[in-house]
C-alpha cells in the first residue's frame, strides 16, 4: 500500500523517508490527489448556487461526498455537517448547543487524556456558563479508565460527557458503550471525538449511540481543511446556526431571516467542495483496502513496535507496554536523559519523522508526570521496514548526544 502514496517515495537527508506521524496528519494516496485535481479541472463551480452544468456537477459531488461520509459512519446524510476540521466541529457543539443549556450546578465530564480540541472547548463552556468541569482520571500505568471512575464522576448534575474514541497519546480505545449508557441514565448528551478512530477501525455512530461526533479528513488519508460533525437530527434541528451568510438561509427579509434546515444551516458561505470530494475519495480508498486487512496489518505492526521498544535499553513506554494489548495507531515513549525534541531531530537526520512534545495533551502529561514525549504513529502505508528503521535508530540517539550506550 505504501506505493500508492507518492510523498513516501522521496528521500530525506539522504535516507529513505519513514513517516511515523500519522496521528498528526496522514499522507494522501494518488487516488485522492487525482480526484481532487479532477474536480478542480472539470467541476469547480460553487455548489447550490447555479443551474448551469458545472454548478450542477459541483453540487452533485459535494452532496455525494456527504452521502459517502454518512454511509461510512452509519448515519443519515442530513446528520452530517461539513466544517473545517474536528476542532471546529467540537466548537460548533459547544457554542450552539452546550453553552445555551448549561448553568451553575451542572457538570461537564471528560477524560484527563483528551486532546486540547476536546478539552479547552469544555473549559471555555464551563467558564461561560458556571458549570463544573469534571475529569475522569486514567490508570497511570495502562492508560485505561479504572472501574468505578465513570460511575463516580457522571451523575444527575452531568449534562455533557465528551470523550475521545481513541487517545492520541495512549492509543487506548475508550469504553464508548459504557460512557454512553451512564450518560444516558444521567440525562446527559455525549460528544465523541473520533479523529483518532476513523482511520483505524470501522465506526458505527448510530450503533455507538452517541449524540454528536467529530473527525477530520486529513487524519484519514484525505485533504486538510475539511472536517465532519455528526449530530442527531433532532438536536441539529433545535440548534441555532454557528455562522451566518450565504447558502444557509431559506429566505431573507429586511428585519429577519428563515434559516435552512440542517445540515445546510450550519454551512454558511462557500464550502470546501474540493475537500469534500477528497474526503469521499479517501473513504473509497479505505473501502478498497478493506477493514480486515487494515486492522490485521496495524495490529501486527503495533505489536512489533511495542515489543521492540520494550526490548531497548533506556526506554520508557507511556501507557500499556504489553505488546499483546490492543493499541490503535499510537505508541508514545521517552528515551532516558533525552528530550523528545532532540530525539525527533536526530531521527529526522536518518529520514524518520516522529512527533515530539505534548501532543496537544498537556493535562494528561502533567497527570502522568511527563513533560513531553516521543510519539510514533502508524498509517495503512506503514511497513515492517519503517518500524524496524525506528527501532534501529533509537539507540543512535543517545550516542549522538554523547552517552556511551
Amino acid at each position: 500500500m505504501s506505493d500508492d502514496f507518492p510523498i513516501l517515495a522521496q528521500k530525506i537527508n539522504g535516507h529513505q523517508f519513514v513517516y511515523l506521524d500519522s496521528a498528526a496528519t496522514s499522507m494522501r494516496p494518488a487516488y485522492v490527489l487525482d480526484r481532487i485535481d479532477a474536480f478542480y479541472k472539470s467541476s469547480a463551480a460553487n455548489p447550490h448556487r447555479g443551474v448551469y452544468a458545472l454548478a450542477e456537477r459541483a453540487t452533485a459531488a459535494y452532496e455525494g461526498a456527504r452521502a459517502s461520509v454518512a454511509r461510512f459512519v452509519g448515519v443519515d446524510a442530513d446528520e452530517i455537517v461539513f466544517t473545517r476540521n474536528a476542532s471546529e466541529s467540537l466548537n460548533l457543539v459547544m457554542y450552539c448547543y452546550a453553552a445555551l443549556r448549561l448553568g451553575p450546578g451542572d457538570s461537564i465530564v471528560i477524560p484527563i487524556s483528551e486532546h486540547h480540541s476536546n478539552l479547552v472547548t469544555w473549559q471555555i463552556a464551563a467558564a461561560k456558563t458556571g458549570a463544573e468541569l469534571r475529569y475522569l482520571y486514567v490508570d497511570a500505568q495502562t492508560g485505561y479508565i479504572p472501574d468505578g471512575e465513570i460511575e463516580k464522576k457522571i451523575d444527575k448534575t452531568t449534562k455533557i460527557v465528551a470523550f475521545a474514541h481513541v487517545s492520541n497519546v495512549l492509543g487506548a480505545l475508550f469504553p464508548v458503550e459504557k460512557l454512553v449508557s451512564r450518560a444516558r441514565d444521567a440525562g446527559a448528551i455525549t460528544v465523541l471525538d473520533a479523529a483518532q478512530s476513523v482511520p483505524h477501525l470501522p465506526v458505527d455512530l448510530k450503533g455507538l449511540g452517541v449524540d454528536f461526533a467529530a473527525f477530520s479528513a486529513h487524519k484519514m488519508y484525505g485533504p486538510m481543511g475539511i472536517g465532519v460533525l455528526y449530530g442527531r437530527r433532532a438536536l441539529l434541528e433545535e440548534m441555532p446556526p454557528f455562522l451566518y451568510g450565504g447558502d444557509m438561509i431559506e429566505y431573507v427579509r429586511e428585519q429577519d431571516t428563515d434559516f435552512a434546515a440542517p445540515p445546510h444551516k450550519f454551512e454558511a458561505g462557500t464550502q470546501n467542495a474540493g475537500g469534500a470530494v477528497g474526503l469521499a475519495a479517501a473513504i473509497e480508498y479505505i473501502d478498497s483496502v478493506g477493514w480486515e486487512r487494515i486492522e490485521a496489518n496495524e495490529a501486527a505492526l503495533m505489536r512489533r513496535l511495542i515489543k521492540g521498544l520494550g526490548d531497548l535499553r533506556h526506554m520508557s513506554i507511556i501507557g500499556d507496554a504489553d505488546p499483546d494489548a490492543r493499541r490503535y495507531g499510537v505508541a508514545s515513549f521517552n528515551i532516558d536523559d533525552v528530550h523528545s525534541h532532540d530525539a525527533a531531530t536526530i531521527l529526522d537526520s536518518y529520514g524518520i519523522a516522529i512527533r515530539a512534545g505534548a501532543h496537544c495533551a498537556h493535562p494528561l502529561l502533567d497527570y502522568l508526570g511527563v513533560k513531553a514525549s516521543c510519539r510514533a504513529s502508524l498509517g495503512l502505508y506503514t511497513t515492517e521496514r519503517d518500524v524496524d528503521a525506528l527501532l534501529e535508530c533509537i539507540p543512535l540517539v543517545r550516542r549522538k548526544l554523547g552517552y556511551g550506550d
